[in-house]
């Protein structure tokens, strides 16, 4: 079992950056594939970034790309997602999921991610 607190969340402008960080506990951190997903009210939860065991494999929603960089530092149990040049509908509760696997490949598939975080709170500004 693993668990994730997802932190660095707020307020920013339009054009802005954040950025997050998920800090895991519990059993081998590299063993986990890990992903950022995003809900907007009214919305279906959407897969953001995911990055692979190993760190050297990474997926991006189209929406991101160029603009977000998901990064994990295996020896502190971490990773992260650097987002810039922030938009207004970039606004969302991002959740950090974990995927306990012997692929090294990354995961975009939300069901596939075993274990959650509570979710951090980011709101763009226009």
């Amino acid at each position: 079992q693993v668990q994730l607190v997802e932190s660095g969340g707020g307020l920013v402008q339009a054009g802005g950056s954040l950025r997050l960080s998920c800090a895991a506990s519990g059993r081998t951190f590299s063993n986990y594939r890990m992903g950022w997903f995003r809900q907007a009210p009214g919305k279906e939860r959407e897969f953001v970034a995911a990055i692979s065991r190993s760190g050297g494999n990474f997926y991006y929603a189209n929406s991101v790309k160029g603009r977000f960089t998901i990064s994990r530092d295996n020896a502190n149990n971490a990773v992260y997602l650097q987002m810039n040049s922030l938009k207004p509908e970039d606004t969302a509760l991002y959740y950090c999921a974990a995927d306990l696997s012997s692929s090294d490949s990354p995961l975009r598939v939300p069901s596939g991610y075993g274990y959650w975080g509570q979710g951090t709170q980011v709101t763009v500004s226009s």
